[in-house]
């Protein structure tokens, strides 16, 4: 005999009406319907004369109440039925029925009414669970008729049990069958607690576990982008275990949980309203709600009495298809809930089946009048309660009234699903005897199944998990290592329809044996959403920063809980909510938004600056001045004042300061191979050449001053052939030195991002590969400079009433000056500024050569001929 196990055909509810709480026994329909569709796959098969032939099914049905003690008492119950049945195998006379027990195939006769035990009475709801049988119509009241060379198995063990409903019940019923091989084939208890096979190794369901479901749920809300979100759960296993895989996954993801509440066993007033009042006053706008619809029906009738909408709630398989809570009375709170249900059919005869159910008087048809008259509102005359119930005035049950002009979860079958999980299970343990019982060989029996003596548990559970066939829909029913199904859901929305009803609309699939991308197939913009909204709703503890920001977690809350932080210069956020800010490539900068990289901007000192037309002006100054002054002594060029010390030199000293002004030009403008080449030995070279004019001048006047006075013949030794010399002798260096700077390592134009930073420009500038270079340019200048002040020093003080040494000590003091105070200058100088220091040290010092030596001879040239005589030149001309 075939035993199945049914639960929770009565539940036990809590009813919120104004300040009082209620008990009130309220018949669970849906699993009244479950229940009938296990008889109904069980009367199938039985009349399917191709899969089980000679043998019958027979079951118990047995409830739970889930309640973890009532179902281990049902559970034992059920065993010890057999063995009521057992001795009662040789006293019946009246039908034959099928039996199966270890000791052969025997024919025995049994009346139903032996078949059938007591159904515990709704006053006994809280005690033990008792046997019970059922007769689903009027014919099925008279009693079975088998032929006489039909055959039966008898005397068994349970060979397997279905059920039961919920997860924790069904724990302690797996962990008790467990060791004796038993099998447990479960239509709805998914806790992923129950994949293991170590404390559950007889446990097989024909619903995907958790596991999936959550991986689905996590993939939705995140595709829906919501990552602050509320949970809502029970004190069973199954919340218990959803809710924390769910949470795990989520975080992994980037979510947040904002709120997590546990609805109690049985909860108070005060505990519902304390719910409520979270789910009302929470920034999370999207609740995923892992419970029984019976567990959230106190929570819901709060909620929808305050008028709390605008919720998004997201539906575990268990409520997402609940008649109960689709009522017009939840329809404005819980319109546009979304969630995963398991998918659905239409089984051919069911719906005509369940519509045959009637009440009946006789013993065991307790289920049926309880379901009458919950049905139809109205209490049969043969029902009776007993003292201390709640009994309230009811109109009459005729027991004649008709199913098909009604309404409800019963009877809409049009879409099964938890029923249809029930109707494979039952066809999985079917198809294992099939194949145990070696149905498919001819053999000695005449096409009729074998006829074991005797057989163990552990056997028909290998066969139950290698089932593998096709059932009638064309779905693949088999068991994977867990005993476990193909992870397959539909994507279920609650939608209003023009009747102001909730319908259930499949909007999208999840297939968790699909590869990752391809899991999760939704149709966005078919699905209605809280409140009849056609936009996504928003659920966020802190709005996604915009682009250009970067999301800063607040200290002590989630990190949903953010504010937003613009990006450093130099880096970018190119994406609403980035978390962090992207550093820009080198010789990149970020724009002014801070949303993307943009080829950094390169600064070198412009002909357009500011600072580049001043330092230009000057230098154009400084070269007209020259030029004037150029102009002035040629004209001049046959006066005793500019034919002194060489007139010459003079002329050699005016060019090389033009070339030291002209050559600041080669430091302004973008730096290029050439410029970089050109712009340190165009100024080394000058000023070394300006330089060594000077220093034959000094001499020439030292000279010049000892031969008037003492006589000496040192002019003559000194004259224009050896001053000429000099002048090359001591700028031979200088012109080798840079020579082979640049031909061995010449500077080149390079882009610097150091002071990206600072500035957020890139410098263009000349780098030195050989620094030294430089400095040992920069230090010839210094000494020529040095040895011509220390000269021009000796000669301060000579007599003549025109001192030129003197005027050469000044300008030798400026350039000194000049150059010492540019050293630091150009070292602690960023960017452009250390070129326009060099700049400005080149300008200072030429300007300073050109005044200190040229002015006053032009001023005496120009304004005072007077004095421009030869006696003058000696200290003779008095005034």
């Amino acid at each position: 005999m075939l035993s199945l196990s049914h639960s929770t055909a009565t539940t036990v509810n809590l009813k919120l009406h104004h300040a009082a709480v209620f008990l009130i026994y309220s018949f669970y329909q849906r699993a009244f319907r479950w229940m009938m569709t296990m008889v109904f796959a069980v009367e199938e098969i039985n009349h399917n004369s191709s899969l089980l032939p000679g043998v019958k099914l027979g079951y118990h049905i047995m409830d739970c109440c889930d309640h973890i003690p009532t179902g281990l008492q049902a559970l034992f119950s059920l065993f010890r039925h057999s063995k009521t049945v057992d001795s009662k195998v040789e006293k019946s006379e009246d039908t034959e029925y099928n039996g199966i027990n270890g000791e052969g195939l025997k024919t025995v006769k049994l009346t139903t009414k032996e078949i059938m035990t007591s159904l515990k009475n709704r006053n006994e709801i809280s005690n033990s669970v008792k046997n019970t049988g059922y007769y689903l119509n009027e014919n099925t009241r008279e009693e079975i008729k088998t032929k006489e060379s039909s055959t039966c198995l008898y005397y068994s063990p349970v060979p397997a049990v279905i059920g039961l409903a919920s997860s924790s019940p069904t724990r302690a019923v797996a962990h008790t069958l467990g060791p004796f091989n038993i099998p447990l084939v479960s239509y709805f208890s998914t806790c992923t607690c129950l994949t293991d096979k170590h404390l559950y190794p007889s446990f097989l369901r024909t619903v995907p576990s958790d596991l999936f479901q959550v991986r689905g749920l996590v993939k939705l809300v995140t595709f829906l982008g919501w990552f602050w979100v509320g949970t809502i759960g029970t004190t069973d296993d199954y919340s218990l275990y959803g809710i924390q895989a769910f949470s795990n996954q989520f975080g992994r993801q980037g979510g947040c949980v904002a709120f997590h509440l546990t609805i109690p066993t049985s909860p108070t007033m005060a505990e519902i309203q304390e719910m409520t009042d979270t789910l009302e006053s929470s920034t999370a706008r999207v609740v995923v709600v892992f419970a029984t619809e019976g567990k959230l029906l106190n929570l819901f009738l709060e909620l929808a009495q305050r008028n709390v909408t605008g919720i998004q709630w997201i539906a575990s398989e268990a409520w997402v298809t609940s008649s109960r809570l689709a009522s017009p009375q939840f329809l404005h709170i819980l319109q546009g809930t979304l969630g995963f249900t398991f998918p659905g059919v239409s089984i051919p005869g069911l719906k005509e089946f369940l519509l045959n159910v009637r009440p009946s008087p006789k013993p065991g048809m307790e289920f049926f009048n309880m379901f009458w008259e919950e049905h139809f509102g109205c209490k049969l005359e043969f029902e009776t309660y007993k003292d201390g119930e709640y009994a309230f005035e009811k109109p009459v049950c005729t027991g004649s009234e008709d199913l098909r002009n009604t309404d409800s979860s019963y009877s809409d079958v049009s879409q099964v699903r938890i029923s249809y999980n029930v109707y494979k299970a039952v066809y999985a343990i079917a198809h294992a005897l099939h194949t145990f019982l070696n149905c498919d060989s001819a053999g000695p029996s005449g096409g009729l199944c074998e006829k074991h003596s005797s057989f163990s548990n552990g056997q028909f559970l290998h066969h139950l998990k290698m089932v593998n066939f096709h059932n009638q829909f064309d779905e693949k029913v088999y068991f994977d290592t867990n005993g476990e199904p193909v992870p397959l859901y539909d994507i279920i929305n609650w939608q209003k329809d023009s009747k102001d009803e909730i319908r259930f609309i499949k909007v999208g699939t999840y297939d968790g044996s699909a590869p990752q991308r391809e899991q999760l197939q939704i149709i966005k913009n078919s699905i209605v959403w809280t409140k009849g909204q056609l936009q996504v709703p928003v659920s966020q503890c802190s709005a996604p920063c915009p682009p250009g920001n970067r999301q800063a977690t607040r200290q002590g809350e989630p990190k949903c809980c953010f504010d937003c932080l613009p990006c450093a210069d130099g880096e970018i956020s190119n994406k609403t909510g980035s978390t962090e800010c992207t550093k820009c490539p080198e010789y990149f900068w970020s724009d002014k938004d801070k949303v993307k990289c943009v080829a950094g901007e390169e600064e070198f000192l412009s002909f357009y600056d500011t600072m580049g037309i001043i330092l230009v002006a000057l230098t154009l100054l400084g070269f007209i001045l020259t030029s004037i002054i150029t102009i002035i002594f040629h004209s001049f060029r046959n006066t005793p004042i500019v034919k002194a010390n060489n007139s010459e030199i003079s002329f050699l000293l005016l060019l090389s300061l033009k070339l030291c002004f002209l050559c600041s030009l080669v430091f302004i403008g973008q730096p290029s191979w050439w410029t970089c080449r050109l712009r340190q030995a165009a100024f080394g070279i000058s000023f070394v050449l300006c330089l060594s004019c000077l220093l034959v001048k000094t001499i020439v006047v030292l000279l010049a001053f000892r031969t008037s006075i003492s006589g000496s013949r040192g002019w003559k030794l000194f004259g224009t052939s050896q001053q000429r010399i000099l002048i090359i002798c001591t700028t031979a260096p200088q012109i080798c030195l840079c020579s082979g700077w640049v031909l061995g390592a010449p500077p080149f134009p390079f882009r610097n991002p150091n002071y990206q930073a600072l500035t957020g420009k890139i410098v263009v500038e000349c780098k030195e590969p050989w620094p030294p270079g430089f400095y040992l340019l920069l230090g010839y200048i210094g000494l020529l400079a040095f040895v011509c002040l220390l000269l021009a020093f000796f000669g301060r003080k000579l007599p003549d009433t025109f001192n030129e040494a003197k005027f050469i000590s000044f300008s030798m003091l400026i350039f000194w000056a000049v150059w010492i105070s540019f050293i630091p200058a150009y070292v602690s100088s960023p960017a452009k500024f250390s070129v326009a220091v060099e700049i400005f040290a080149i300008l200072a010092s030429s300007f300073g050569l050109l005044l200190c030596i040229f002015v006053p001879k032009c001023y005496i040239i120009l304004l005072h001929p007077e004095r421009n005589i030869k006696k003058g030149m000696i200290g003779k001309y008095q005034r």
